[in-house]
């Protein structure tokens, strides 16, 4: 009997899932300000508690580990990393384009020849994306793009893209396209690293508790505040 805790707060979102051999036994979901530092560890501790569970009866912790939010990415995998470094067990760090793309197959029918475009915003007209095929296999690598009205024209005129995530609300070039799915309602869940923890805890794939660090793509540039004169 395994238990594997899922953490997703690379966005806005906070989110708790617990899985009992793969089945879902536990979901906390929530969206609003400062969620991640007042929530997070509240929910890990209750859905623990409401399955009549100890800390030590959990197996595998994952974790969506960016691209995403500086400060909620810093929140989960620091949460992660301690109760993996407490109760020695493994981490999984998994991309959270990665997770989102997931989801996409999880909710859709995507065809063979179809592509997934995983996008997290990244303020501004910037996104963060990745895309995967129906297996979810990476094409290429997770980076930072700058949306223009050109932007995605040349894929699009070749196969049929999925795209998903908060970084969909800038695609409004795209809504004409024909080969564009724009899916505006998915929204990211610990629930979707259930497959891609599986993958990892099958090969033996876990991060190094010292030196693994979230994804940011970008480094964190803090404002400097504006004095009154």
């Amino acid at each position: 009997m395994k238990h594997l805790l899922c953490i997703e707060t690379a966005t806005t979102i906070c989110s708790v899932a617990l899985f009992k051999d793969n089945n879902l036994i536990g979901l906390e979901e929530c969206q609003s300000e400062n969620a991640h530092s007042r929530l997070l560890t509240v929910y890990i501790k209750s859905m623990i508690s409401e399955n009549s569970l100890k800390s030590e009866d959990i197996n595998y912790i994952a974790v969506s580990s960016g691209p995403g939010s500086y400060t909620g990415l810093r929140i989960g995998v620091s949460v992660a990393k301690g109760l993996c470094f407490g109760l020695s067990i493994p981490l999984i760090m998994i991309p959270t384009t990665e997770s989102l793309a997931n989801g996409c197959i999880k909710t859709n029918s995507i065809d063979s020849n179809s592509l997934i475009c995983a996008m997290i915003d990244a303020r501004r007209m910037e996104v963060y994306h990745g895309f995967y095929d129906c297996n979810l296999n990476l094409i290429g690598n997770i980076e930072s793009h700058i949306i223009t009205e050109n932007s995605y024209l040349e894929l699009l005129a070749q196969k049929e893209v999925y795209f998903c995530g908060n970084g969909t609300v800038k695609l409004q070039h795209l809504n004409e396209n024909s080969n564009a799915r724009i899916l505006n309602n998915l929204s990211l869940s610990a629930k979707f690293l259930l497959e891609p923890a599986k993958t990892r805890i099958n090969n033996r794939i876990f991060a190094n508790l010292a030196y693994d660090e979230p994804l940011y793509l970008k480094e964190f540039l803090a404002k400097e505040a504006r004095k009154m004169l």
